[in-house]
């Protein structure tokens, strides 16, 4: 039994349905049970278990883990998430899980710029001390939380930090595919993997390409990081830590040109999909 945590969140609900192709039992778990999971439904063979589980509550968690072998483990970024994920580690190990497939993140060093990614290298330290089987995905930014620039882009700016250095971008559905993967076959399992798509892109032309998708004039606005830590925090209304996260990322994304990876490609054999076909599928999100 694979039990997925996140199930209700991009990456989780991605990889439940890679594990529902593949014919794989799999435990959801959430902390709304009597809500639905998006996509899921009673007539999939096997059938999901949808388990409450709450990362604050141990108990639960130890209920949920009962018989299962492999834990996919994804959470929110936030303040609280090493003294989160490390409880949920210690519980897996000691309630017989033998293989954690976690979520990190890029940069996840020691000494590293970004706050948040200075946490998941203590969660990976964590969770490398405790002896289980382990697999780290470090995938870079997610195609999904470009529908977040909407509001903006609907009036003809985006607004970022990173002047013409580009980033790498991966949609959720190809990290999902690899979770799938790393917990289906025993080859992939114990590595660590900096996932991307095929190829890294700046904001500058991400409005090119959304100007040509809309039919709207769309440019990009380089602020000073100040600047955009003050946008963020007092327009977009982000907690001060998030919008910290969302400025070093993108200052991190200057100092070290991000370049794209062939490891989804490698793993799955098929190349990831793209930001073309992303923007695409999703352009009525950012129309005037």
């Amino acid at each position: 039994m694979i039990v997925v945590m996140g199930s209700t969140g991009a990456t989780g609900n991605a990889l439940l349905h890679s594990l529902l192709t593949l014919g794989v039992p799999v435990r959801a778990l959430t902390r709304t049970p009597h809500e639905p999971i998006p996509g899921i439904t009673g007539t999939h063979q096997p059938p999901v278990e949808v388990q409450y589980a709450d990362a604050t509550d141990p108990h639960s968690l130890r209920a949920a883990f009962k018989g299962a072998s492999q834990l996919f483990l994804a959470m929110a970024n936030s303040p609280e998430q090493v003294a989160l994920e490390t409880r949920v580690i210690d519980i897996a190990a000691h309630t017989g899980i033998g293989h954690i497939v976690k979520i990190s993140a890029p940069a996840a060093e020691p000494d590293s710029p970004v706050a948040i990614s200075r946490g998941h290298h203590a969660i990976e330290e964590h969770l490398r001390a405790s002896g289980l089987t382990h697999t780290i995905l470090r995938p870079y930014a997610f195609m999904q939380n470009l529908l977040r620039l909407a509001p903006t882009v609907t009036q003809g700016v985006i607004l970022g930090t990173t002047g013409d250095a580009p980033f790498n971008y991966i949609d959720c559905r190809d990290v999902g595919d690899f979770a799938a993967a790393a917990l289906t076959s025993p080859g992939i399992a114990g590595g660590t993997y900096a996932l991307t798509g095929h190829e890294a892109v700046s904001y500058t032309e991400l409005a090119s390409r959304l100007s040509t998708l809309t039919g709207n004039r769309i440019r990009y606005v380089n602020l000073t990081p100040d600047e955009l830590r003050d946008n963020l925090i007092h327009k977009a209304h982000m907690p001060t830590w998030l919008a910290d996260h969302v400025t070093e990322i993108q200052q991190l994304a200057v100092a070290r040109p991000e370049i794209p990876t062939t490891t989804v490609a490698d793993i799955l054999g098929r190349p990831p999909r793209t930001l073309d076909a992303f923007l695409d599928e999703h352009h009525p999100h950012f129309l005037r």
